[in-house]
């Protein structure tokens, strides 16, 4: 049993990549790769922005680490960082937080780690919630779901600021009604809001935002860039990151793996309803996740096999 124990992470992984996979074949299958080939350069440049977009947010998880106390050499963040991109597919990422098993070894603590993982996903939403409201001139048919997005990252906001965390932690390790399996992960929870406050003062918050506002954006664009392949039809820059951000945010809050089916649907009507027919709608929606959230979760597992390789000596090799 212990033998069969040590197989049943990567028989685990193995059902995830295999998840993934045949997510994507679904969404090839309903591409006309015509127009997609004709404009294969609009096509690099988006996939290059969306390589961008990771390279902001490599930068801002390191000075997040850095904050915490935990200085990590720049090829080593971007790997693990990368690396939870595998496991995007993961309702509200949460797999994400799979980076965890890379810093433990270098004595780096689960509370911190998940406390830059929260961080970073507070900031994206907030960005994103930014971005969403660009669509607000043109159409307000998101509009209770922008404001009460925002209405949320105000209450969580508080919330960390505010509550007096360590002492709850403490609360919650001698509250000995409470079963001790919830006990521990409400004491984790709270240990990981407890070094969050470290990443929400205003000068991190400030960095945090503006970089997801230019992270995401670059994504938008993008997807400003994929809506030029039908020439007659104009979309100004502004209102096509609009529409990736609402669709995005609706993506994200619906939680579903990696917001498939919502995303798509959200943005291929709110195309439509811009002057694309339903066909061009749907080629630019799944052009745009094959950049985007596709792109990442390739890149995320080849940073996932090339950082097994460096298990074994992990602490030194990245100096």
């Amino acid at each position: 049993m212990r033998q069969i124990r040590r197989y049943i992470p990567y028989l685990l992984m193995l059902l995830f990549a295999a998840w993934c996979v045949l997510s994507l074949h679904g969404d090839l299958a309903q591409l006309s790769l015509t127009p997609v080939l004709r404009s294969w350069d609009l096509v690099m440049l988006a996939a290059l922005l969306s390589l961008l977009n990771y390279l902001l947010r490599i930068i801002r998880w390191r000075t997040y680490l850095g904050r915490l106390g935990h200085s990590v050499p720049l090829r080593f963040a971007a790997l693990t960082f990368v690396a939870g991109f595998a496991y995007t597919l993961s309702p509200g990422k949460i797999g994400e937080m799979v980076r965890a098993r890379y810093y433990v070894p270098l004595g780096v603590p689960v509370s911190d780690v998940a406390a830059a993982f929260f961080a970073e996903r507070f900031l994206d939403l907030v960005a994103m919630i930014a971005l969403a409201a660009l669509l607000f001139s043109s159409s307000g048919r998101y509009a209770s779901t922008i404001v009460g997005g925002a209405a949320g990252a105000v209450a969580i906001l508080l919330a960390v600021a505010l509550l007096p965390w360590p002492v709850i932690a403490t609360s919650l390790r001698s509250a000995l009604k409470i079963p001790s399996s919830l006990r521990s992960m409400l004491v984790n929870i709270a240990a990981t809001l407890a070094s969050t406050r470290a990443l929400m003062s205003p000068g991190m918050l400030l960095i945090g935002f503006t970089i997801g506002l230019m992270a995401w954006g670059l994504e938008g664009a993008g997807l400003g860039l994929l809506s030029s392949m039908f020439p007659p039809i104009h979309l100004d820059p502004l209102t096509a990151t609009g529409i990736y951000g609402v669709a995005v945010l609706i993506g994200g809050l619906s939680f579903l793996p990696g917001g498939l089916g919502s995303t798509e649907a959200v943005m291929t009507t709110l195309f439509a309803t811009h002057g694309y027919s339903v066909s061009q709608s749907l080629l630019i929606t799944l052009t745009c996740r094959l950049v985007t959230l596709w792109l990442g979760v390739v890149v995320g597992w080849c940073a996932v096999f090339g950082l097994r390789q460096r298990m074994t000596t992990l602490v030194t090799p990245w100096k």
